[in-house]
């Protein structure tokens, strides 16, 4: 069977120079690329399961840690939304051929919306043929993050530069620069309509206590002339990482290869399906 093979790609220049781990699975077109979210790394539960199944089928497979995050280089609290978007496109454009769909888990579900935003305004239109998106949270600092601020904490943002919070997910802190905030802000997606020109499927836990479902919800709303599925897990929560979300996930790539050479302009391509509930 074949094997991943790792690399090192340096994005940047001078001191602002980072590099990137990757890990790279050569196979079949459409690729699937796995994008993290924030403070997560690639060698977590749904991204090895994204692996297995590019194993599986023959598919090409590309997965890579964000600087400040896992095997990558870089400090952490410099890490911004546009910083991590450069790096993507910059790991996308070295270690990929053809045809690409995108797997983006919660903050990854921003960074995907944001690579299709960026190709589709260049040459490499039509590069992305399919988007999952898990537990997407696009804007979360405007959305999800500031409106929960008290009083202390924009002031040790203003003064300090940075907040430090406890985290459900790690025994290190969260670290929250207003370099993260103020970039978020610049990199929004949901401000109108969002022209991936490729298939969205959407999972989402209705019991996640850090990406609430309507925000998923809203989401859809901003994709009103692209195929887009929303599926709802009445019992799961921001990880959806249990054995039937990983088998779920599965057989969302399996729809999205197969569905990935469909024309975009054709009929049954420009639809936008109800909410299911599992």
């Amino acid at each position: 069977m074949n094997t991943e093979t790792k690399h090192i790609l340096e994005v940047g220049a001078g001191s602002n120079s980072r590099k990137i781990a990757v890990r790279k699975l050569e196979g079949s077109s459409p690729g699937v690329i796995w994008l993290g979210g924030y403070r997560s790394d690639m060698i977590g539960t749904k991204a090895e399961a994204l692996v297995d199944w590019a194993k599986s089928t023959g598919r090409a497979a590309l997965r890579f840690d964000y600087s400040g995050h896992g095997e990558s280089g870089g400090k952490f609290r410099d890490g911004t939304i546009s910083r991590w978007l450069e790096e993507s496109l910059a790991v996308i454009k070295n270690h990929t051929k053809g045809p690409q769909i995108l797997v983006g888990s919660s903050m990854g579900g921003w960074i995907g919306l944001r690579i299709v935003q960026e190709l589709n305004s260049r040459a490499g239109s039509g590069k992305i043929c399919g988007l999952l998106l898990i537990a997407p949270a696009p804007d979360f600092t405007s959305e999800l993050m500031e409106p929960g601020f008290s009083d202390r904490q924009v002031e040790a943002l203003n003064n300090c530069g940075f907040i430090e919070e406890p985290s459900d997910y790690s025994d290190e802190p969260a670290i929250i620069t207003r370099e993260l905030i103020d970039d978020g802000r610049n990199n929004r997606v949901l401000t109108g309509l969002i022209n991936t020109n490729c298939p969205v499927r959407i999972l989402q836990g209705m019991n996640d206590p850090d990406v609430p479902y309507d925000h998923a919800m809203r989401l859809v709303s901003h994709l009103p002339s692209d195929n887009v599925t929303l599926t709802l897990v009445k019992d799961g929560d921001h990880r959806l990482s249990r054995e039937q979300d990983i088998a779920l996930l599965q057989r969302t790539l399996d729809e999205l290869a197969s569905c990935q050479a469909l024309p975009i302009n054709t009929p049954a391509a420009n639809t936008k399906a109800p909410p299911s509930t599992i």
